[in-house]
């Protein structure tokens, strides 16, 4: 068996209170994530895509069915959002170190652990570097980092390359897919982009629009090792094909 956290969904719906009456977003959805597998999100733009990834980490609490991690209770996440969020009165090593720093794990031990993350996502030669010094793509670098550093069994992304330009966006793609095949963790990945998700999941989860259902549950059966060759396959050609149609 593999080592790792899944993911329970058991019929979760979520409806919103918004003082003007209520909004139904998430309906009955079922699904389950399996240990150290990378689920990309797709769907229309307000479909419910973040609510579902708020409702995973307990940002927010669903309002019907059940969510489980059958190895632990509630385990901790590690989030990325589509901002970096990164202080900007922190060095690039110091934002990365903010999540052990607030665990007490001894100092030097904490700064080792940071360095090595670092060179793990191509930034050890900006440790002493300022956010507002990096160009999008390093500062969500430095959030990755961040996230990973806290060694959690599940990571959860909402659209974490949604700001950066079409280039930089694949570079980080594929930085992305590599960090996570040195350090499996089960993912959970929320984007609009059709061909980011098939480049780096293992499964794609469609949802329709609000409130959310899942309309299409695909395994992408790709090779790994992918980059952006992949992109140009036949196969991948003919899912990108399969999932346009199901969002359409």
């Amino acid at each position: 068996m593999e080592k790792g956290t899944s993911i329970h969904l058991e019929h979760v719906s979520m409806t919103y209170d918004d003082h003007n009456g209520y909004l139904h977003v998430l309906e009955d959805i079922t699904t389950v994530i399996h240990p150290q597998e990378f689920v990309c999100v797709l769907g229309p733009s307000g479909c419910g895509k973040t609510t579902l990834l708020r409702v995973i980490a307990g940002l927010d609490q669903h309002t019907k069915g059940e969510i489980l991690f059958p190895q632990l209770e509630r385990p901790p996440v590690g989030i990325v959002f589509q901002e970096s969020n990164l202080m900007p009165w922190r060095s690039v090593l110091d934002n990365i170190l903010l999540p052990l720093q607030l665990t007490g794990i001894d100092p030097q031990k904490a700064r080792e652990q940071a360095v090595e993350m670092a060179q793990l996502v191509g930034l050890q030669d900006f440790l002493k570097v300022w956010p507002q010094s990096l160009s999008g793509g390093m500062a969500q670098r430095v959030a990755i980092a961040r996230a990973f550093i806290q060694d959690t069994d599940i990571l959860l992304l909402d659209e974490p390359f949604g700001a950066l330009d079409a280039l930089t966006r694949e570079q980080m793609g594929e930085e992305l897919l590599r960090i996570w095949q040195a350090r499996k963790k089960t993912v959970v990945m929320v984007t609009h982009s059709i061909s980011e998700a098939l480049l780096l999941a293992d499964r794609v989860l469609v949802l329709s629009g609000r409130p959310a259902r899942i309309i299409l549950d695909k395994k992408v059966g790709l090779p790994r090792p992918r980059s952006e060759e992949t992109r140009y396959s036949k196969h991948f050609q003919l899912l990108a094909r399969e999932l346009r149609s199901a969002i359409g």
